[in-house]
């Protein structure tokens, strides 16, 4: 480990804090969770608790290699995110803006196809099954209103 400190250090394409222990560093990098920066770190035989801006470059180099291709270093296939993918049939793991372009991609497959998936993001509605009777409102349907008085006693 180096004596100086980066304060900004720079992986997956991704501006990540120096001072903050490696996990909680690489779990701000979209597609890394807590479990999976634990989980790199203890392949790569990097201390937790070590901050980001202390590592050494050619540590930095296997972080950055880890993150990009985790099947590569060892890790299961149900840790990664992205299991048989439709173009190549192999299990891989997307980080950044990747993960973002290819999610973008399956919506617009499932709104092609016209699956139920697609047909409620189309529509806008929830997804996974929530119920929808009185949460998720938009605009000026939110509440009841009270009918007046004078109202209620014509009836």
């Amino acid at each position: 480990m180096s004596e100086e400190t980066a304060f900004i250090v720079r992986i997956a394409n991704t501006d990540l804090p120096g001072m903050l222990p490696v996990p909680l560093a690489l779990s701000r990098i979209k597609g890394i969770g807590y479990n999976t920066a634990l989980a790199i770190c203890k392949s790569l035989g990097i201390d937790p608790r070590a901050k980001l801006g202390r590592l050494d470059q050619e540590t930095l180099s296997k972080i950055e290699a880890a993150v990009k291709d985790l099947a590569a270093f060892g890790f299961p296939p149900w840790m990664l995110n992205r299991r048989k993918d439709l173009e190549s049939g192999k299990d891989i793991h997307l980080v950044g803006s990747d993960l973002l372009l290819v999610v973008r991609e399956d919506i617009e497959r499932m709104k092609r196809t016209k699956s139920w998936k697609g047909i409620r993001h189309a529509l806008g509605l929830k997804v996974r099954g929530q119920r929808t009777a009185t949460t998720g409102r938009t605009g000026i349907t939110v509440g009841v209103r009270k009918k007046k008085e004078g109202q209620q006693q014509q009836k």
